[in-house]
């Protein structure tokens, strides 16, 4: 008996040759075919048998295989009609466990999805993320609110992956670092080379884990217009980058959140931007 249910299926490149799935560099796609790899993300997720779990932009379905192994329910948002019909082919090997939804990971309006489809209970989101919005979607379930997942298990190219995880102090520390750390405990767990993927982009990747953060609450949009301030001038003392939000009071706001007024945006730690939140 084979170890995954999946193991009859035709190896990932002949599935891209027999589908013309060449990936798009407008859709920024990097295929991943090893499943070896897969698994490894599949197991970082801590996905299990009986919760659901959402893949943006599964391509020919690499990380699908893997997903699908462990026994979870799986809805895959696939912008790119050529990989629905490669997508398709899994279906009679994971028997009613994949949904596919054509759409635009950016606009989908996931809650709803998971709604009309009847998912409750946990719901995790893994995914090997199309590098040139995976920023802008990492963003967007930031935000979300209600929070429809309760983690997210996600791939970037590894300079994106540096600044989420980036400490005060340092050059790559901005607002994707605050923001990130603010409404969430973002995770390292591997790097990937560049040779992994098909074709390879120019640059290594990283994986990433995220869980909700407890310890903070704070009104995204608000975080959103303190750390624009702040870094849109990032080397300004903050006295004067915060003053078109504070005013006058600038610098006894800054105080009051126990920041010094001539401290820069890159040496505030995260929970100096929180407390400026509250006392917007």
């Amino acid at each position: 008996m084979s170890e995954y249910p999946g193991s009859a299926l035709p190896p990932l490149r002949d599935v891209i040759e027999q589908h013309e799935l060449g990936a798009k560099k407008a859709l920024g796609q990097h295929f991943l075919l090893d499943l070896n790899i897969t698994r490894k993300i599949a197991r970082l997720s801590g996905l299990s048998q009986s919760e659901t779990v959402v893949e943006i932009g599964p391509g020919p379905g690499g990380l699908t295989r893997a997903l699908l192994e462990t026994g979870a329910d799986m809805i895959a948002i696939e912008r790119d009609r050529r990989c629905i019909g490669a997508l398709e082919e899994l279906k009679p090997h994971y028997a009613g466990k994949l949904l596919l939804i054509e759409d635009d990971a950016l606009a989908a309006d996931e809650p709803a999805l998971l709604a009309l489809n009847g998912v409750r209970g946990t719901v995790r989101l893994a995914s090997n993320l199309p590098y040139n919005i995976s920023t802008e979607l990492l963003i967007k379930w930031l935000k979300a609110s209600p929070r429809w997942w309760t983690s997210m298990t996600l791939m970037f190219q590894k300079e994106v992956g540096d600044r989420i995880l980036a400490q005060p102090g340092s050059k790559t520390y901005g607002r994707l670092s605050v923001i990130s750390q603010a409404m969430s405990k973002p995770e390292k767990g591997f790097v990937l080379p560049a040779r992994a993927f098909t074709p390879p982009p120019k640059i290594d990747s990283i994986v990433l884990n995220f869980t909700p953060n407890p310890d903070i609450s704070v009104d995204p949009l608000v975080l959103e217009k303190i750390t624009a301030a702040a870094f849109s001038q990032r080397r300004k003392m903050l006295r004067s980058s915060l003053k078109a939000i504070f005013g006058s009071d600038v610098e006894a706001k800054l105080e009051e959140a126990g920041i010094p007024s001539t401290r820069r945006a890159e040496d505030v730690p995260v929970r100096g931007y929180v407390k400026l939140c509250e006392l917007v």
